[in-house]
């Protein structure tokens, strides 16, 4: 997995100029972490992604509502909703649809949990034609936490969410660390499908339309 050559902001294809940027972008991240100057000499919204096969930096590729796409190369697709990860596209295995009751915790704000909070939602995976699996979710509050992103510390809230899908024989653990104050997502470990977590890490964050 790796970055993309090509990026979009909102619904508008990027100059060549600015592909040529990302194609930059690409090249300083192959053998190096990225930094707070190389994050902040590209103009684009930036997340960290990295998985057992390897790690890239993401750009974000267009809102549509509430679903962030954000773009590798190699057709490499992540979709987040609230900062819960909703889908994938372009990986050896993806996560193709989650389907959320609509009064979930990530609509209400991760922040507001102070109790374990149960709840129910559906995942298709593939390969396999594993569809509409039913996966039991239980958040627990884990208490404050220091987060540090490219120098900068952030006061946080870690949210540990429990996994149960018996139908697929499945249990894992999703991790959140969240801001206090609007629940946004900073640091996330989440499940694409079974046996294969995603570490998500916010660069240069979008949050809306005051980002």
């Amino acid at each position: 997995m790796a970055i993309a050559a090509t990026a979009q902001t909102g619904c508008t294809p990027v100059s060549s100029a600015a592909t040529d940027a990302v194609k930059l972008l690409v090249s300083q991240h192959q053998n190096h972490a990225p930094t707070a100057a190389t994050v902040a000499a590209l103009p684009y919204y930036q997340l960290a992604a990295s998985t057992r096969d390897g790690q890239a930096v993401l750009i974000l590729g267009n809102v549509d509502g509430v679903r962030e796409d954000w773009y590798g190369n190699n057709h490499v697709v992540v979709f987040l909703e609230h900062g819960q990860l909703t889908g994938t596209a372009g990986l050896l295995q993806n996560l193709d649809g989650l389907r959320q009751p609509a009064n979930n915790p990530f609509t209400r704000g991760l922040q507001h949990l102070s109790v374990p909070t149960e709840y129910t939602y559906t995942v298709d995976w593939s390969p396999g034609y594993r569809y509409g699996v039913p996966v039991k979710a239980r958040f627990i509050p884990a208490g404050s936490a220091q987060l540090e992103i490219l120098g900068q510390v952030h006061g946080v809230l870690r949210i540990d969410e429990e996994l149960d899908a018996p139908a697929a024989g499945w249990h894992a653990t999703n991790h959140y660390w969240v801001d206090p104050a609007d629940g946004f997502v900073w640091k996330s470990v989440q499940q694409i499908a079974p046996g294969l977590p995603i570490t998500l890490l916010q660069l240069h964050p979008y949050r809306g339309q005051s980002s």
